[in-house]
């Protein structure tokens, strides 16, 4: 039983602005919408969607934490494993998806800047113009000037060849997924139609060809059919979205962060229901209808699929493991040490061990979250010295 209490009038208020444009989009599109454009408004509306209003999202004051905001030693792991592709490239940009609060990008680049292997450029796409605000607002203020003179946010991906690097820490999760259904054998399309009430509601449509075809390549991988009333989550835009992202990219390296399973573990049996869930004020919300704008809706990432969109794009499987591996195998151990050399007192070094335990521990980040890497015409295998899991996919 949810202790969350409802929101308060301005954030109702807001969320049915945005419920009024999805009840105007369902019956002018037929009485149904599929729930993959559903959440895609919910999300990324202009001005209405959850990661496009100005609401708090991060953090203790947010629906969520993600590892950059609970301190640096993320950021400066992931720059230990970058750093030797940077070298390698001379010339490179890194492109990051998605910059959050700028804790990230802050802690990378000081950390970069540290051991002399800055990018030329550092790159946002970032389709909230709050945000994009807020991140500007931080690094201004952290960065030197001239390492600051280096980031920019972008519109859209590059259009030009390019060397560098593409990060993106919970993105994946937050694309709209579509949901779908077996019934007598059948794929079926979860939409979003409205009940005699106005109210959302979920209804099953038959799927198109392109859903069609992308359950019937999960069972062939599978090799068993999927069971009768089994429903769950599918990317088949995976593969465009990781072609569009990189764009051009002549060399470089693919870095994503997420929480998720492999293939064989995403569609158990016993997951009849799929990962489909929303975020609101750190709980869990059962119904990803509810209060549209105002919770975050994600479900958990195929890292199958992930390696055969990046291997499909023409990279090479670098490697796939736990975060904790990840992060021990890029100097976890080295940058906690470090940190705790400069730490102002006891209460700081304890601060930072409780970083360390958030982001290894296995009931905490370190199993849930997973990382996969890829590499085009440079060396990234470093970075996955530890603990493999590329036996699972």
């Amino acid at each position: 039983m949810t202790t969350l209490p409802p929101p308060d009038a301005d954030a109702q208020a807001h969320s049915a602005e945005l419920a009024a444009a999805i009840r105007h989009e369902i019956r002018a599109s037929g009485n149904s919408i599929p729930f993959s454009r559903f959440m895609e408004l919910c999300l990324y509306a202009p001005g209405l969607g959850y990661y496009s209003a100005g609401a708090t999202k991060f953090g203790g004051a947010g629906d969520f934490v993600t590892a950059p905001e609970l301190g640096q030693l993320f950021a400066e792991c992931i720059g230990e494993a970058v750093a030797p592709v940077l070298e390698e490239l001379g010339e490179a940009r890194i492109l990051e998806i998605g910059g959050g609060t700028g804790a990230f990008a802050a802690d990378l680049l000081q950390h970069l800047q540290s051991i002399g292997r800055l990018p030329t450029r550092y790159c946002v796409l970032e389709p909230s113009a709050q945000l994009r605000e807020r991140q500007r607002e931080h690094l201004q203020k952290v960065l030197r000037a001239d390492v600051f003179a280096r980031v920019e946010w972008l519109d859209r991906p590059f259009e030009q060849p390019w060397s560098g690097i593409v990060f993106a820490n919970e993105v994946l999760d937050a694309l709209p997924t579509t949901r779908f259904a077996i019934a007598e054998e059948e794929v079926w399309e979860d939409h979003v139609a409205l009940d005699k009430t106005d109210a959302f509601v979920v209804i099953g449509r038959p799927a198109d060809a392109l859903v069609t075809a992308g359950v019937r390549h999960v069972e062939r991988a599978l090799e068993q059919p999927f069971a009768e009333d089994y429903r769950s989550e599918l990317l088949p835009q995976l593969p465009y979205w990781v072609q569009a992202v990189i764009g051009p990219m002549q060399r470089g390296a693919l870095l994503f962060v997420d929480y998720g399973y492999a293939r064989s573990e995403y569609y158990q049996p016993q997951r009849s229901d799929g990962t489909l869930r929303a975020f609101r004020r750190h709980h869990v919300v059962d119904d990803v209808l509810a209060w549209p704008g105002l919770q975050d809706i994600t479900a958990s990432v195929d890292f199958t699929a992930l390696a055969e969109a990046g291997t499909g794009a023409g990279f090479d499987l670098a490697g796939y493991c736990s975060q904790a591996s990840f992060l021990i195998g890029n100097g976890l151990d080295r940058r906690l040490a470090a940190a705790e050399s400069q730490a102002a007192d006891e209460v700081a070094r304890l601060r930072l061990r409780q970083q360390v335990k958030r982001l290894t521990l296995p009931e905490e980040m370190g199993e849930r979250f997973q990382v996969m890497g890829f590499a085009r015409d440079v060396e990234f295998g470093h970075a996955f010295l530890i603990g493999d899991l590329t036996y699972r996919l």
